[in-house]
């Protein structure tokens, strides 16, 4: 039977390192704050930024609050972005995904300074963590990481299938995995036989945003399964991207969703926040 791996416990515990290590910065008269963008009132991103301003408030630092409306144009956005790229208070900004279509995500990602550019989406910073040079890596990812070290899984020599390929989690999560010494392959949409392929992996990471799409069958007896997908499934219960009760038998540990990855990314958003501040970028 699986280890059920704990990602509100682990996520509280980077939460209250950072709680500390912001009592010392303030004591070395360092601080900064978050500026927070929301387009729009979608419920989901209502939720999410909710919770990235309570964890904020609980590690103590400042988190500014842009609530825009839905018609909001792309120019206004790209101007207060501006604004709070010239702020020397604000160490980082954030524009909650996703925006409403009339405004490019790509131009809106751009035009945040990569020195502020928390969520470690910005081309350099993404550059940065493809040869490893210093900045901010994507959260969820590099969350991931956390959650499989502080979980005592073996990261280095293993076969690493990641199941899916976007620019937020999939690509990065790859490349972090590298770095960390796995071997890793990437599968996608186009990937001839998927459950073949996921069975050879030590250490599964599925982000292919399906609800329920792994089961037992794409698992390698004693494999860790890590679960990046959330949705409501015809119950409107919450489940992710694998068949949790199917697939963790046969896994050595696996994350459960809610609980899992979520707790990990904010609480990775709160770590480039203060890496942020400590530098004085």
């Amino acid at each position: 039977m699986a280890v059920i791996i704990d990602g509100k416990k682990i996520s509280q515990q980077i939460k209250d390192e950072l709680k500390e290590k912001v009592s010392a910065l303030k004591a070395e008269g360092k601080t900064g704050a978050l500026a927070v963008i929301q387009v729009g009132a979608d419920p989901a991103s209502s939720v999410y930024v909710r919770n990235k301003k309570n964890a904020c408030a609980y590690i103590g630092i400042e988190s500014l609050a842009y609530e825009l409306p839905e018609e909001t144009t792309e120019e206004e956005l790209l101007h207060l972005i501006q604004e709070l790229n010239e702020k020397e208070k604000v160490r980082g900004i954030l524009v909650q995904l996703p925006l409403p279509g009339h405004i490019c995500q790509e131009k809106v990602i751009q035009a945040i300074s990569p020195e502020k550019d928390v969520d470690g989406f910005h081309p350099e910073s993404v550059g940065n963590m493809t040869i490893g040079a210093p900045g901010f890596l994507s959260c969820t990812p590099a969350g991931i990481i956390q959650l499989l070290k502080r979980s005592d899984i073996e990261i280095a020599g293993k076969h690493c299938v990641v199941v899916g390929r976007s620019n937020i989690v999939g690509k990065p999560m790859a490349l972090l995995m590298l770095r960390e010494n796995a071997t890793v392959t990437v599968t996608h949409s186009r990937t001839r036989n998927l459950p073949e392929i996921c069975r050879q992996a030590d250490i599964l990471i599925v982000a292919v945003g399906k609800p329920q799409f792994i089961g037992a069958e794409y698992v390698k007896e004693g494999a860790a399964v890590i679960d990046v997908g959330i949705h409501r499934d015809e119950n409107n219960k919450l489940c992710g991207d694998v068949k949790f009760d199917e697939v963790m038998p046969r896994a050595s540990a696996i994350t459960p969703v809610p609980g899992g990855v979520g707790p990990m990314t904010i609480a990775m958003l709160m770590n480039n926040c203060v890496q942020s501040i400590e530098e004085g970028r």
